[in-house]
């Protein structure tokens, strides 16, 4: 009788074996960083040397990336393009529970995400990025911050990256904000359970912007907020549905007559719907007249 030859132990070549080279054809043109998020949420993708990358520091690591793996963000990110780094702010945590809140000062409802926790994981992202906050900005995200505009998109598609702290309960110590000199953004005047969802919509609004991105960049400056206006209507096949036609102008074929009609559709939507920019749309246009 032949005795069955043992199976060799994981990690362990049998002799005589030949390993197959498992090096990447683009070799010398990745990059790769750690970070401290866990092995299962690190996506197994490469990284172009110099993608644009974004930190992201949240209690929620497992959100991400969330509807950024999606459509053409999300092929950006598996080409390489841009680099996403979610970082769990519980490791930074106090103690055996690992804790990251505090009541408020002074009394009052909810719980307040602590200094010494969010400064560790802070100084930590800002490992091997530039401190100027034009190359590389760092945004917490809270509903009492600015307004995030599409310029704001357009500067940070120009950094190199950018971190973005998400915040929870109810808000950041401000010691940490005003330490590292957080740029305070918001979506709008209404209020999240966290920042997690605000992070990705700015991150999509910028890596959408840069290059590689959109099979058309073109697009980009035609849509809405690229010269301070809501964008115009949009048309396609049939021609007509439901007794409803195009506009015979933009069938016509007159390429500055159809740019005429758009222009005109884009200043009367933005008249009736956004008054704040038809304002500072027409204080624009007035300031290029007297000039």
């Amino acid at each position: 009788m032949t005795a069955a030859l043992p199976e060799p132990r994981q990690g362990v070549r049998p002799q005589g074996a030949q390993v197959a080279d498992k090096t990447p054809k683009s070799h010398g043109r990745l990059s790769i960083s750690a970070n401290l998020t866990p092995r299962d949420l690190m996506t197994p993708t490469p990284r172009l040397k110099g993608a644009w990358t974004a930190r992201v520091l949240t209690l929620c690591p497992e959100s991400f990336p969330g509807v950024l793996d999606t459509s053409l963000t999300g092929r950006a990110l598996r080409k390489g393009l841009w680099a996403l780094e979610p970082i769990d702010l519980r490791t930074f945590g106090t103690g055996k529970h690992r804790n990251v809140d505090g009541r408020p000062a002074g009394g009052g409802a909810g719980l307040v995400m602590r200094a010494d926790v969010l400064g560790r994981a802070l100084q930590m992202a800002a490992g091997g990025t530039p401190p100027d906050a034009v190359r590389w900005p760092r945004v917490c995200l809270s509903p009492r911050g600015k307004p995030f505009r599409q310029a704001d998109a357009a500067r940070f598609a120009g950094a190199e990256g950018m971190t973005l702290l998400c915040g929870r309960f109810e808000g950041i110590d401000q010691r940490v904000i005003d330490h590292f000199a957080l740029e305070e953004l918001s979506l709008g005047d209404f209020i999240l359970t966290g920042g997690e969802i605000a992070a990705q919509a700015v991150l999509d609004a910028t890596v959408r912007l840069r290059p590689g991105v959109l099979g058309n960049a073109a697009s980009t400056r035609e849509e809405s907020f690229s010269d301070g206006l809501l964008e115009h209507p949009q048309y396609t096949k049939p021609a007509q549905w439901q007794g409803r036609t195009i506009p015979e102008t933009l069938l016509s074929g007159n390429h500055a007559g159809i740019a005429k009609w758009r222009r005109a559709e884009a200043e009367r939507l933005t008249k009736e719907r956004r008054p704040d920019l038809w304002a500072a749309y027409r204080g624009g246009t007035e300031r290029l007249d007297r000039g």
